[in-house]
């Protein structure tokens, strides 16, 4: 009977953030698959725990994971955890969930902190909507390209930054973004929280000689909503007269057929257009 896979979050700074469930459950496992076994290892002493841990990180992912698969399969629990919150989210892990999930083992979460939900909570942002893009590439031509192919994008954006990375990113976002209002947000949970809301322009100069600390959650205002021209609008009341001339359709007609073929709305041709006649 094969074991089962347990995506484990902890802490992303205060270790009373830890749940009862996420402690219990590595205290009953059978082993830890851990992102960096050194770090996980203070947590572990920091609630008394005391369970063999294997290494599962970016560059040993494959062979590691072949490994934690078959010992789960003959029977064995594993906990998957990261440095901090929750696996599989930008991290390795997505790859031993997969794994795990393809040879029909069973995998349950027991959940945890997680940094751009949290930060997105304490931004002020809009979080009807967003889109989380985790960490950009170190490769500025890459890191462009992802960049620029979010620059129409009206939902809130989410990244992760290191450090290191801050100034050049924060450079090229405002290039591509422009004028967009942004929350800085660093050291999640830990006694030098911050939450720095300003604009991109702004936060580039903030942060243009470097010398950050901590790890960064950036929140990026959506693009604006693409204003319809005035020209675009009376195209649409010359096609909506053209249709009621043509076909015989009512002013309301007219400018529903309008709208249709032109995307635009139909109160705002209609409206045009009786103020035409």
């Amino acid at each position: 009977m094969s074991g089962k896979l347990y995506v484990v979050g902890t802490p992303i700074g205060n270790l009373g953030d830890f749940s009862p469930r996420g402690v219990e459950t590595l205290s009953s496992c059978d082993f830890i698959a851990a992102e960096d076994t050194r770090v996980t290892l203070k947590l572990l002493n920091h609630f008394g725990i005391k369970k063999p841990m294997v290494s599962y990180y970016e560059h040993n992912r494959r062979e590691r994971g072949d490994m934690i698969t078959e010992r789960i399969i003959a029977g064995e629990s594993c906990a998957l955890v990261t440095d901090a919150g929750m696996p599989a989210v930008s991290d390795p892990g997505e790859e031993l969930v997969r794994m795990c999930r393809d040879a029909g083992i069973d995998v349950e979460a027991v959940p945890g902190p997680c940094a751009f939900v949290t930060a997105l909570s304490v931004s002020g942002m809009p979080s009807g909507r967003f889109t989380f893009e985790g960490f950009l590439s170190v490769n500025k031509k890459s890191r462009r390209e992802h960049l620029l192919s979010l620059a129409d994008e009206r939902r809130t954006m989410i990244f992760y930054e290191a450090p290191h990375k801050l100034p050049s990113t924060l450079k090229d976002m405002a290039e591509t973004f422009g004028n967009r209002k942004t929350a800085i947000i660093r050291e999640l949970t830990k006694i030098h929280e911050e939450v720095i809301i300003t604009t991109l322009p702004e936060a580039a100069e903030r942060y243009a000689d470097g010398g950050a600390k901590g790890e960064f959650v950036l929140i990026i205002e959506g693009a604006p909503e693409p204003q319809k021209s005035e020209a675009a609008l009376s195209d649409a009341v010359a096609l909506a007269l053209r249709l009621s001339k043509e076909q015989g359709l009512s002013g309301s007609d007219a400018a529903k057929s309008a709208a249709k073929q032109t995307g635009l709305k139909k109160g705002d041709i209609y409206k045009e257009l009786t103020n035409t006649d």
